[in-house]
């Protein structure tokens, strides 16, 4: 335990069996998302193909937090992936049940938490041959989010929707109806936006300037949660593989690790989104943070080959309206360095397998090295300061 309670600003659910079907059109058929038995196992079907995102979508059993810990370590003990999550457990009722979460969330220690989707962030690739589609899924499921969990429950609990970027229109609508029901932080991809074409877009065109628009005039904070980017492309060009899952090979997290959320953040900043609407507010949530210094040298590089063209300096506009979740295995002490202590915020990841086993270790661990006002201030405050509101 710490002195003070946690702003938890990540942290996870595992979704409901009717998560994705409560609401959604049933004229939607096989173009939406359904759970399914194939082969004598229960199956995540997405536009009527099965989705191997998640290999057991009804998360029972389910891996124990933080069971990853020593792998995401360095894997000291050479285990294989299967080695390391261990023994799987009964799903807890903490991971659907948000009455019960607050008990958990008050033995932890935590004050308050962000709370974003497990299967959910790896649905809009999916989906991006049908925007329609898209819609109609991600509508009903963040009406199911409301309900089950609450956009501010209690002032403690704050479940993030999920709003896809395939249709600039329904997104500043799918914006504009949960700003109504009190949403506070909305969650996208971090991702130039796929079209049915097989082209792409970027997400700082002109044709989504009334979704960032709307976002900069409410202060809601968008997010961007890792999930399933699209980057895997990358990666079948270097092996033969067309599955996407989270842990697949470890090509893939040489190749495509830190880079979808550099070149979003590099994006949004050269093509002057923050520009065009200066109280924009963003985080980016579960993509680690060691990208950052790299990209910041290489934004800097730029703007030096290209005097005018940014009206203010990019490191400026990164710090006033970027935040940040670090890894817990980050060395947030060099990252200090670079980046402002007022742009991390404390993300556990839990009860995920690659997050921490209980919050506080984030702050034992990661932040062993600071004082106890920078613990706080990454710990609590920042979130506090972020989202204008105050721990209970």
């Amino acid at each position: 335990m710490t002195e003070f309670k946690l702003f938890d600003f990540d942290s996870h659910y595992y979704e409901a069996l009717d998560a994705f079907t409560r609401h959604v059109d049933p004229a939607l058929g096989s173009r939406g998302v359904r759970l399914e038995v194939v082969d004598g196992r229960t199956r995540f079907m997405v536009g009527g193909k099965i989705n191997r995102y998640i290999a057991n979508p009804t998360f029972d059993p389910v891996a124990r937090p933080g069971a990853l810990h020593s792998w995401y370590r360095g894997n000291p003990d050479r285990k294989t992936l299967r080695e390391a999550f261990g023994d799987l457990e009964p799903i807890r009722p903490e991971y659907r049940d948000r009455d019960r979460r607050l008990e958990v969330m008050d033995e932890q220690g935590v004050g308050a938490t962000l709370l974003f989707p497990t299967l959910g962030v790896g649905l809009e690739e999916a989906l991006k041959s049908d925007p329609e589609a898209a819609g109609k899924v991600f509508s009903g499921f963040n009406l199911w989010l409301e309900e089950d969990w609450g956009y501010r429950y209690q002032d403690r609990i704050f479940a993030v929707p999920t709003i896809p970027l395939l249709d600039p229109e329904f997104a500043h609508d799918e914006l504009a109806r949960l700003l109504g029901r009190g949403a506070l932080v909305v969650n996208i991809r971090n991702a130039p936006v796929p079209l049915p074409s097989g082209a792409f877009r970027s997400p700082f065109d002109p044709l989504y300037d009334a979704f960032w628009g709307l976002a900069a005039e409410s202060g809601v904070v968008v997010a961007t949660h890792a999930g399933v980017e699209g980057y895997d492309v990358i990666v079948n060009m270097w092996e033969d593989s067309t599955e996407s899952s989270v842990f697949r090979s470890p090509l893939r997290g040489v190749i495509s690790k830190g880079r979808a959320v550099a070149d979003f953040y590099g994006a949004a900043i050269c093509q002057l989104i923050f520009e065009r609407f200066p109280s924009l507010r963003m985080a980016s949530v579960e993509n680690g943070a060691s990208w950052a210094p790299d990209l910041l040298h290489r934004l800097e590089d730029a703007a030096n080959r290209s005097p005018g063209y940014f009206k203010t300096e990019p490191s400026e506009i990164f710090s006033n309206h970027i935040w940040l979740t670090p890894f817990w295995e980050d060395d947030l002490q060099s990252l200090s360095q670079v980046l402002a202590v007022e742009q991390m915020l404390l993300g556990s990841d839990w009860p995920h397998a690659e997050g921490v086993v209980q919050p506080v270790d984030f702050v034992n661990d990661a932040l062993r090295w600071a004082d106890d006002s920078t613990k706080r201030r990454i710990g609590r405050e920042n979130a506090e300061r972020l989202l204008g509101v105050h721990i209970p």
